[in-house]
Order: C-alpha cells, then structure tokens, then sequence
C-alpha cells in the first residue's frame, strides 16, 4: 500500500503543505510533549498530550507528503498511525505499540478505562522519539516547510 493507494480509496485526501501550517504544527508538538511530562498532571492528561503530539507527527509527515487523512472517514487515527511506515518510514514493531496507545486512548476516551503510568510513560517516550525521526526527517527531505532553527528543536 502507498499513500496514493489510501488516497485512491479515500482515506487520504491530496494536500499542499506550506511553513506555516508546519511550523504551527511542530511548535504544538513541542507544547505538548511539554505538557506531558508535567507530573502534577493527571496520567490521563500526560498520556492525551503525548497522544496528541503522535497525531501531530503523522499529521506534519503526512502533508508533507503532500497529503492529509480524511477525518470524516471512520478509523482516521489508525490511518495516520499505519502511514507513519510509508512518509518516516517506521517499522512494523513501533507501529504496533502506536496502534496499542492508540486503542487504550479510545478506551480511556469512550469507557473510561484508566491508563496506567506504564502506558503514560510508553507514549511519551514514543512522541519523543517520533518528534525527533520528523524533524530529521523534514529537515532532509522537506527542507522547504522547515525553517532551519527548527530543524534541531
């Protein structure tokens, strides 16, 4: 599956990315890896922010790969995660406890089910590292939506 394959079946839609958008989007990555590891913090409010600077990354990878999920499709967080293998290049591995996170938030989100500081933890470091691959990444093969003072952030 390439990205122009999910697009063709309507989980992706085509996408010019501009510096700004870009910027914007790397700066609320930061804030939120901020925020998650704030320890006065709820793990379910540590855990979100870490899951939200995820969603971020794929998103950043994803427009710069000229494209954006289709959020009025079902099941578009689970899209971002699987595109993570054809913008940044992920492996299976990670991906697989991305999807894990994943599902925990939608639990956590639709039963109320706890996350555990292991998890809090787990996310977090996997936005850290995530947030270091896109900013690399974009930095080698998106130079034109990266000022170069943010290459190294």
């Amino acid at each position: 599956m390439s990205l122009a394959n999910l697009a063709k079946i309507g989980r992706l839609k085509p996408h010019t990315p501009t510096l700004r958008e870009t910027q914007r989007l790397l700066a609320a990555v930061a804030h939120n890896l901020k925020d998650s590891r704030v320890a006065s913090i709820s793990d379910e409010g540590r855990f979100d922010a870490a899951y939200k600077a995820i969603m971020q990354c794929a998103m950043i990878a994803l427009m710069a790969s000229g494209y954006r999920p289709s959020a009025n499709v079902p099941g578009h967080h689970q899209t971002m995660i699987q595109s993570l293998e054809l913008a940044l290049r992920v492996p299976k591995d990670d991906r697989i406890v991305l999807d894990a996170l994943r599902r925990k938030r939608n639990l956590n989100d639709y039963t109320g089910d706890p996350i555990d500081t292991t998890s809090v933890r787990e996310c977090i470091t996997r936005a850290e590292i995530l947030n270091r691959l896109t900013r690399s990444w974009l930095s080698i093969h998106h130079a034109e939506v990266v000022e170069p003072n943010e290459w190294t952030s």
